[in-house]
Parts: structure tokens; sequence; C-alpha cells
């Protein structure tokens, strides 16, 4: 079974972007850990093509090479925090109906291959100097959560896991700025992907 990992830096996680397989050492190298630990008897192909910086215009540009061509059996896409983060100096905020079109053709080009379509939802700890994200963020969340009950086979609703997880911890636990998680944070996510992965497999 061939699963792709597909989103921004968080996905990206400083893998060696000359070799597909090579997972970094953000979430997706805990997710394989934990699929192929909780699947012994089974061979996986995991391959990681996050791109660090990307928003949702950018993985339109690369659909039929980077998703398409790929042939994977699942697909997981984590995107969405930069298309609020490179805006926030000035908020001039992607439009709703953009950013919507935006990932219904993504998640459309994907069930189009027929694989099964994972899409995490993209999240925010509460650091004080990116509260005002929010604004954009809160909302963008929802245009996710909308589009995936049309296209998705599984949602992973990260923003309000995460922020559970929190109650009773320091959010650095997870994270150093409230974007991109440490090795703490990466491993949780990991597991969660795992468990998610196993309701669709």
């Amino acid at each position: 079974m061939k699963i792709l990992f597909q989103g921004d830096s968080i996905t990206d996680a400083g893998r060696d972007r000359s070799d597909p397989h090579n997972l970094g050492e953000g979430y997706p190298k805990y997710a394989a850990k934990f699929i192929t630990e909780m699947y012994p008897d089974e061979e996986f192909e995991f391959i990681d093509l996050g791109i660090s910086g990307n928003k949702t215009e950018d993985l339109v540009a690369r659909l039929q090479s980077d998703f398409v061509d790929v042939g994977a059996d699942v697909v997981s896409v984590l995107i969405g925090v930069n298309d609020t983060w490179h805006h926030a100096n000035d908020c001039s905020w992607v439009g709703a109906g953009e950013f919507e079109g935006r990932l219904r053709t993504i998640y459309g080009a994907i069930k189009d291959t027929g694989a099964k379509l994972m899409v995490l939802e993209h999240f925010l700890l509460p650091f004080v100097d990116k509260l005002y994200w929010r604004v954009d963020l809160d909302p963008k969340i929802q245009i996710v959560r909308k589009v995936a009950r049309d296209y998705a086979d599984i949602y992973v609703p990260l923003d309000g896991l995460l922020a559970a997880a929190l109650i009773g911890h320091d959010m650095h636990e997870y994270s150093d700025d409230g974007v991109h998680p440490n090795a703490h944070g990466s491993e949780f996510i990991g597991k969660i992907y795992a468990e998610a992965f196993a309701k669709i497999k």
C-alpha cells in the first residue's frame, strides 16, 4: 500500500527532497512508525512530498506531478496555515471563495485517482504573537471541514485535538512557535494519524 503525505513545512519537516521516501523529522516519520507497528505483516511504501512554505495555490500547481502521477492508495493533506500566515502582516486575507475553490480542486483531483483521502485540519497553538491570525484561520478551518464533508474518507480535527491536549500542559511541549510541532508534537500527530488510517485501511 502506497501512502502519500502532502502539505507544507509541517509535512516537509526537513526531509531530504532528493529522496521522496525520506520522511523528515515530523509527523510522517511517526505515522509511518506507528502504522508499520500496527500492521507488521503488511508492506507499505511511504512518500513525503510536503514542501515548506506551500499554500493551497501551490498544491493546485503541482497536482499532476506530485499527486496524480504518484498513484498512491491513500493521500493525506495538511494545508492551510500559510494561506493565513503569509497574509498576516497586512491582513490581506485570501477570500473564502478562492480558498474553498482551491480545496475542491485538490481534493477532487485526489478522489478522481481512486485514492482514499485523509484530510488533516490545519491548526494554531495559542502563542500570543499569533492569536490575531484566528480572525482568518478559524473561518478557513470551517471551510476545510465543509469541503472535507464532500470529498474526504476520514477527517482529523487537529486544531481541536491539540487544543484538548494542551489542557494541563504547557504549549511549548508541542511546539516552539505555535505552528511547527516539535518532536513531542509530531509524535502526537503521528499517533493520531495512524489511528485515523486504521479506520479507512
